[in-house]
Parts: structure tokens; sequence; C-alpha cells
């Protein structure tokens, strides 16, 4: 059994600990209720524009645009961007992003396809780099308030990329945010923009009656790039309130476990106390004896 000492001095250190992760929850709470009125409100943007889209589709006008081309057969070079945290002290979180990530990658060269790996976060640039795989783009220093400027600064040269044909497709891995337990890794297609994709979820069937100025194809032409910038955007706010979540929970977590195991060494320390006073009372009563 050790010694009270010692087991003073443990008592102390997981006491510490203990406040560290209890301040760090209440810190990750504060952050993640900013964090989904963020995702509250980029999600019915993104809903409307994919209404617009939706409605103003036409076989006739994709031909125009580059942004919905679809590439024949199997696509020969996609960029794939991965979406990870900055920081550390959050459970699985960026693990499970890491992995998708790696998964993705691997199944798309099996297929022959040429990969163009985007990191952004600084978990999944170290790790890529610690790989040695070699990436065509990192971003590391978001914070976890993103903005539409950190979405266009991101989607700018893919979509350049994609409209010069030297992508046949983006692919973005994230994490969606359904509530702070939940928090899956998600692979989206941001391009080209799939038409199918938008039309899911619709539940009325009414068509809607436009009067369109200055003519569809302007206004298709105005809306694709809105649609991608905000597909990102509310891919980085998601992970980011997600980040949060995951947070927190760890934290809590860990300040539970904290809370079991100074039980635990408190009773193992009145135990050695006991003991140990015990001890001291036979050797005096034996010392008593002797005299």
């Amino acid at each position: 059994m050790a010694n009270p000492r010692e087991l003073r001095r443990r008592i102390k250190s997981v006491e510490n600990t203990r406040q560290i992760t209890r301040t760090m929850e209440m810190v990750a709470t504060s952050k993640l209720k900013r964090a989904t009125d963020r995702v509250a409100a980029a999600r019915p943007y993104a809903a409307a524009l994919a209404e617009v889209i939706r409605d103003l589709y036409d076989p006739e006008l994709a031909e125009q645009f580059p942004l919905l081309r679809r590439p024949a057969g199997t696509p020969g070079r996609v960029a794939v961007v991965g979406l990870t945290s900055n920081r550390g002290l959050c459970g699985g979180f960026n693990a499970n992003l890491i992995r998708m990530a790696r998964n993705r990658v691997a199944e798309l060269e099996d297929q022959g396809t040429a990969v163009d790996l985007h990191m952004v976060g600084r978990k999944g640039v170290g790790f890529f780099r610690y790989l040695g795989r070699e990436m065509a783009g990192t971003i590391d220093d978001l914070n976890d308030q993103p903005t539409i400027e950190d979405s266009i600064r991101i989607m700018a040269p893919l979509v350049a990329s994609f409209e010069d044909g030297a992508l046949d497709a983006v692919e973005l891995i994230y994490a969606r945010f359904n509530s702070p337990m939940n928090t899956p890794p998600t692979l989206m297609r941001v391009l080209p923009v799939e038409v199918d994709t938008v039309h899911r979820g619709r539940t009325s069937t009414v068509q809607a009656n436009y009067l369109l100025k200055p003519g569809p194809d302007r206004i298709v032409r105005a809306i694709l790039p809105l649609y991608v910038r905000n597909q990102m955007y509310r891919a980085l706010v998601e992970t980011a309130a997600a980040e949060q979540g995951a947070r927190r929970t760890a934290m809590k977590n860990a300040t539970d476990n904290a809370g079991d195991m100074l039980d635990t060494l408190r009773r193992t320390f009145n135990r050695a106390r006991q003991a140990q006073i015990t001890q001291e009372l036979a050797e005096i009563v034996g010392g008593a004896e002797a005299l």
C-alpha cells in the first residue's frame, strides 16, 4: 500500500487536473452555443439556394455551365478536401475524420484515379506530413469561427481548376453536426453540382412559378458559385460546432473519471492513514508494557 504522503500528492495532482478539465468543459459549452447558432443560420440559406437551382435546372442550361459538367466514366483526377481541427483534447473527433480521408484517398487510387489531397486544420496537416503524404494544399490558420471569406479562400482555386478541366470532381470530408453527441464524419461531393442531390428532400410537388429577369442562364451563372461556396461554409461551421461538442463530451468524461479516481484515492488514503495510526498505537502500547 502506498504511503499517505505519496497518496496526498496524487490526490492534489488529480484535483488540479479535474479543475482544468472542468474549465475546458465550460469553455467548450460556451463556444458550442455560438457555433450551433452559426449552423442554424447557415442551413436555411443553403436550402434556399438548393431550391432555386432545383427549380431552374434544365438539361439545356446544364450544357452551358462548367460547374454542372460531369465526367464521362471514371474521374481522372479528384480533389479531396479534409477538414480537421487545430487543437486536440476532443476525443476521437480528428481521428475519425483522418481515417475517412485516408480510406477515401485509398479507394480512389485503387480505382486508378489521381488524387489531390487538401487538408484544412493543423491536426490533419500534421498527420499527413508525418506519413510523408504529398498534399496539394494546406490551410492551418483558421480559427473556430469560420467566415465566408475562409470558404472562398478554400474553394476559389478548386473551382478555377474544375472550370479549366484540371479536376473532374471535388469531394469534401467534414463532421456533420446532428447533435453534440452525434457528429459523424461525412463525405460530400461539392463539384460538379449534382442536381440529383439538390432534388433530394423535396416534399412539395408544386412547381415554383418564377418571373425570371434578366434570364435563367444569368441567374444560374450567379447562383452556382454562391451554392458551392455556401456548401464549403456550411461544412466549416458544422465541423467547428462538432469539434466543440466533441471537446465538451471528452472534457466531461475526463472530469467524471477524475472524480471517480479521487474517490478511490481518498478511500485508499484513509485506509493507509488508519493503518498507520493503528501501528503507532500498537507500538505505544507495546512500549508501555515493556516498561
